[in-house]
């Protein structure tokens, strides 16, 4: 089994330490990138006023029956 130098180990840990310093940096951007919740609805702008509008229909609907159920309906005269 070969053995390594004390200056290949270290030459080792260093290029380590870089590469590991390279990753954190595009894992840094990504994760910014990724949580720029202006940029994510600036690319997903359709998907966003779809998503509101269905939220609007549904909270106005509940927001009606609710109403309805709490304060009854009125009865027609006939």
């Amino acid at each position: 089994m070969p053995t390594r130098t004390p200056e290949q180990i270290r030459a080792s840990i260093e290029l380590n330490r870089r590469e590991l310093g390279t990753s954190l940096e595009l894992l840094r951007r990504e994760v910014t990138a990724l949580t720029d919740w202006r940029q994510q609805l600036r690319d997903h702008r359709r998907e966003a006023l779809i998503a509101a509008a269905v939220a609007g229909f549904v909270i106005g609907g509940g927001i009606a029956g609710v109403g309805g159920i709490l304060f009854g309906r009125r009865k027609r005269r006939r």
